[in-house]
């Protein structure tokens, strides 16, 4: 049972990807020149508040944010923290917040937090939410604010964000939009008040995140949850990866699609398994199935056995959990999942050794199950 072409295949980069040789050189550079705390005075503050500044100006530029609007912050909870309390702060006695049904936990629970009632809005089939139950909901004195996501990390949907913009402006509630999952991989959001983006997920290190707000969204100033600094290096490097990703990045897609097309087809033909097949836009990258009678988690360790790494559960929450609220929310168990998430050294050859190593993954995990 070796490893194809004697390497492990990375095949869980919906949230987290490895770093290319270039974003690597960069972030190991900036280690050397921008170590220093970037807000004190002394020259060595200085030139790592000038990398950091220029890593700024550089995700500002992609994402179309105002610089200035532009915050580079420790972790994705406090830059969700900082949007969605940052606005709801702004609006008096508004305590409701719309959000959809599929939307991160996280950024779900921030929003619990702040307001006095979160109202969820269901999505059909296809993953994308329900437009006129979602204008019924901002039909309302009492709403803070709406939570709409760009794309869905577990399903790859993107959002209608123009029409559900739209809705937004007309009931006067500013539109948050999460674009954790889509930054890197598809043309950035054009349309909300406010974003999040996460650089982890195109291949940048942890350590830093973004909170982006457009002109003239009013937005209040949050004490960090947990005081920290930003780190430099992190952030000089998410700054070339993202500028690396968006060289290329049409090509890639086009790459990826054939790819993820080509694993929906045989995640099917095992048998007694869910695909998740997109219907309108989607991500390129990202293909989800359920196992109907097998643990995800189970054959998620047989292919890691196998030298593939892919993800099992639900990629929208931060605990370890079988459960998807995702694909509740779709109307299938939400159990047996399995997510898959290419990045850009991804090959050809790579997916078809999987194919073969899921068909023998399933037939071993299903010898492990009793007899019926």
């Amino acid at each position: 049972m070796s490893e194809p072409n004697g390497r492990r295949v990375f095949l869980d980069a919906s949230g987290s990807a490895p770093l290319s040789p270039r974003t690597r050189e960069a972030f190991v550079a900036a280690i050397d020149e921008g170590w220093a705390d970037p807000e004190r005075l002394h020259s060595e503050s200085r030139q790592a508040r000038a990398l950091l500044d220029g890593a700024r100006e550089s995700i500002a530029a992609v994402l179309g944010s105002p610089v200035e609007r532009t915050l580079v912050v420790p972790t994705i909870g406090l830059a969700f923290d900082r949007v969605v309390g940052g606005i709801a702060a702004t609006r008096g006695e508004r305590g409701v917040i719309v959000a959809s049904a599929i939307e991160r936990r996280p950024l779900l629970r921030v929003a619990q937090r702040v307001a006095s009632e979160v109202v969820t809005v269901p999505i059909d089939a296809s993953g994308v939410i329900d437009l006129e139950e979602f204008r019924t909901s901002l039909d309302s004195d009492s709403v803070s604010l709406a939570l709409v996501q760009h794309a869905n990390q577990e399903i790859g949907t993107i959002q209608p964000l123009m029409e559900a913009h739209k809705a937004t402006v007309s009931a006067g509630v500013p539109l948050v939009v999460d674009a954790t999952a889509s930054i890197g991989h598809v043309d950035p959001p054009q349309h909300g008040d406010a974003l999040v983006a996460d650089p982890a997920d195109w291949g940048a290190p942890r350590g830093v995140a973004i909170a982006a707000f457009r002109a003239p969204t009013r937005f209040a100033p949050i004490p960090p949850m947990v005081i920290d600094k930003v780190n430099v290096p992190a952030a000089l490097a998410a700054a070339v990866a993202l500028e690396e990703r968006e060289e290329n990045r049409r090509a890639v897609a086009r790459t990826l699609e054939t790819l993820t097309c080509r694993l929906r087809d045989a995640a099917e033909s095992v048998g007694e398994t869910t695909v998740f097949r997109p219907t309108g836009p989607s991500l390129p990258h990202v293909a989800t199935f359920a196992c109907a009678k097998l643990d995800g988690e189970a054959l998620a360790s047989e292919l890691d056995r196998r030298g593939f790494a892919v993800g099992s559960g639900s990629a929208c929450t931060t605990e370890p959990s079988p459960q998807s609220h995702v694909w509740e929310a779709l109307g299938v168990s939400g159990s047996g999942i399995v997510r898959i998430g290419l990045h850009p050294a991804i090959t050809t050859a790579d997916v078809e050794a999987f194919v073969v190593a899921l068909g023998e993954s399933v037939e071993a995990v299903r010898g492990f199950l009793p007899p019926r």
